[in-house]
């Protein structure tokens, strides 16, 4: 259109229809058409092509009446059954025609986006969010954070996270809440299985994730996520991540890990405290008072938030929680029960029996209590299977113990049991921690015995829990009858060859000849 313009000014300032092309880069024919139409007053191409139908009339244009009348009759008819429609009218031509067609024909919908700005207190915005940071020596590393908005004043707090898992994120909520000075009416997520399982397609959440729900219901809080596949509501959800991505990750140089914490702090500050929000056009803090205001206070602290777990005690009487074991008391073997999980310990309770624990993080680690360990050997039935449970609660300690226990056992075969007896004595007085130490330096010094793990430990030897003449007799073996010479094989040696055969004392007194010899 601006070219048809620039012939009609070029032909009205009186130029040749030879000067009008060359200037203008078209034929003389094509000036002189151009100047004969009407005056150009806009210059939107699209619509202009549109209203006068340029390029090569479409064969399905022929069949608008056919297409309009099954689309009055059915709006949701599918383009393919338009297709057959128009073919049965004498169409033959291909489809993309008549789906183009009907894609103009179709009656659209259209929602307009709504934009709000949110009452002090009323929304608060919460979220997942993760970079690759490279720091200055070259490495490179993927960073996690959780980020939370109030809608109102803006306010705003990051933490750097280990992960995006549940507990992660309630606990690191709660932090954020109490940050903000108390609880919002509504908290607003995306729609992470960290919170919601399932839902209609409606977009309603049929299955919650019980250990945010749990959390959910002794905060107080009003929870609302964004619709799946709904972009127009996630969008400011997203956008805070974006924001903080573009903002401060993007923007700055780090040192190390150390030096990413320390600015994300003084950048929290400014972003909060200085720097004016491009919403409100004021610093975060000159509003946060509004926000606080109508804030309500937070029913549990960030130091004595709980998640609630169900469990069940298993047959070794232990509960396995993140790869780690705990123990309780065997009588509670096979119940149902709840653990209750702090930030570092644990408490499990299973009908009448609890049992509190420090929380273990390293892998391989647990936490079996010394009673749990007395209650287990004093429950089993029988004296051999209390000696192979204390091995067992032994070799439980790791590597070095099964090690120095499979070393002792073969350079003591004969005296094994009382050692490991001892043994269990300075677990169960010394705990886990300082005997997988002294099994660890006797190993390296190839001191195999309970004596050196007790000098190791810096106590006399134990006694033993029962008395010698309990014990079934181990050193002593049953007197076997001795035969004469054995009848040796073809080409073997034959005289003088006094062996000790492993036979029976019937079948030795009643034969009195071995081997064809008296």
């Amino acid at each position: 259109m601006l070219k048809r313009h620039e012939i009609q000014v070029l032909r009205r300032a009186e130029h040749t229809w030879s000067d009008i092309a060359a200037l203008s880069g078209v034929s003389e024919k094509t000036a002189r058409r151009i100047a004969a139409e009407a005056p150009v007053t806009t210059v939107d191409n699209a619509g202009e092509r549109t209203r006068r139908q340029v390029g090569r009339p479409s064969k399905a244009e022929a069949y608008r009446e056919v297409l309009v009348q099954a689309l009055t009759e059915d709006a949701g008819l599918r383009s393919v059954e338009l297709l057959h429609r128009a073919r049965q009218g004498g169409y033959t031509g291909g489809k993309s025609a008549v789906y183009a067609l009907a894609q103009t024909l179709r009656t659209r919908v259209v929602t307009p986006l709504v934009r709000f700005e949110g009452l002090p207190s009323e929304f608060s915005q919460h979220d997942f969010g993760e970079v690759w940071v490279t720091y200055q020596d070259g490495t490179e590393s993927k960073v996690h954070f959780f980020a939370s908005r109030l809608k109102y004043s803006r306010w705003v707090e990051v933490t750097l996270v280990a992960d995006e898992r549940v507990e992660t994120l309630v606990r690191t909520l709660v932090e954020h809440l109490a940050a903000f000075g108390g609880i919002p009416l509504v908290t607003v997520f995306d729609r992470p299985k960290t919170i919601a399982l399932k839902w209609g397609r409606d977009g309603v959440v049929t299955e919650w994730n019980s250990t945010f729900a749990g959390v959910a219901l002794d905060l107080g809080i009003g929870v609302e996520v964004c619709w799946p596949y709904r972009p127009q509501e996630k969008g400011s959800v997203e956008n805070l991540v974006g924001w903080v991505k573009n903002s401060f990750f993007k923007q700055r140089r780090f040192l190390d890990r150390v030096d990413l914490e320390r600015q994300l702090a003084e950048w929290l500050t400014e972003a909060n405290t200085i720097r004016p929000s491009r919403a409100t056009g004021v610093p975060p803090a000159a509003r946060i008072t509004e926000d606080r205001a109508r804030l309500r206070p937070l029913k549990v602290t960030p130091a004595d938030l709980t998640l609630r777990i169900p469990v069940s005690v298993s047959p070794t009487g232990v509960v396995i929680h993140e790869g780690h074991p705990y123990s309780m008391p065997p009588d509670a073997i096979g119940l149902p029960g709840t653990l209750y999980l702090y930030r570092d310990r644990v408490r499990i309770i299973a009908g009448r029996f609890s049992a509190d624990h420090e929380r273990k993080f390293q892998p391989g680690d647990g936490s079996i209590l010394p009673e749990h360990r007395a209650q287990r050997v004093a429950a089993v039935s029988g004296k051999r299977a209390r000696r192979y449970l204390q091995r067992q609660h032994l070799i439980d300690l790791g590597a070095a113990a099964l090690a120095y226990l499979t070393e002792l056992t073969h350079r003591r075969p004969r005296t094994w049991i009382p050692e490991v007896e001892r043994l269990h004595e300075l677990l169960q007085t010394h705990g886990d921690a300082a005997l997988r130490t002294a099994f660890e330096r006797g190993l390296a010094e190839q001191a195999i015995g309970a004596e050196y793990i007790a000098h190791y430990l810096g106590t006399t030897m134990p006694p033993l829990p029962f008395e010698d003449t309990d014990r079934p007799s181990t050193l002593n073996a049953y007197p076997l009858p001795r035969t004469g010479r054995v009848q040796s094989a073809a080409g073997a040696r034959r005289g003088g060859a006094q062996r000790s055969l492993w036979t029976r004392a019937s079948t030795a007194a009643s034969s009195r000849r071995v081997g064809g010899r008296s």
